[in-house]
């Protein structure tokens, strides 16, 4: 099995959204830079010095800026694969669609792109039209 280990959401205003998680759960928010999109890592589990979860079963997550697309409106989650291109190759044989990637510089890419320190990403459509992303992790 391939499990769930990141979740992603949107936001419409980084400060308000950093201030309402911080102060409504206790979650760590790590601010990311235009280079990364301004992605902001949610910390809501204890992790290492490499950043992994200590607590079985619980994640992490992040937010990035809606856009006028209504896919960066919903919240989705990332499935961690050992094989990023055979996951691609199983969702396109099953009835999914690939969705891509998108850089900091507003580029569209259908092909996994590196996540520097994290691994291969990229987005899917499922067959009931839910966005998903797929992570190939750095080992």
């Amino acid at each position: 099995m391939n499990p769930v280990t990141h979740f992603e959401m949107g936001y419409d205003d980084r400060e308000r959204m950093k201030k309402f998680y911080e102060s409504a759960f206790g979650w760590k928010m790590q601010q990311l830079g235009p280079e990364m999109g301004n992605y902001v890592i949610a910390q809501t589990s204890e992790t290492d010095e490499h950043g992994m979860i200590q607590k079985p079963g619980s994640i992490n997550g992040g937010f990035y800026a809606k856009t006028a697309s209504p896919e960066s409106h919903a919240p989705s989650f990332v499935i961690s694969v050992p094989d990023i291109h055979a996951a691609v190759e199983a969702v396109r044989n099953n009835g999914g669609t690939i969705l891509g990637t998108m850089d900091a510089t507003g580029g569209h890419s259908m092909e996994p792109q590196m996540i520097p320190g994290v691994g291969m990403y990229i987005s899917i459509q499922d067959t009931e039209g839910n966005r998903v992303s797929l992570i190939q992790p750095v080992k």
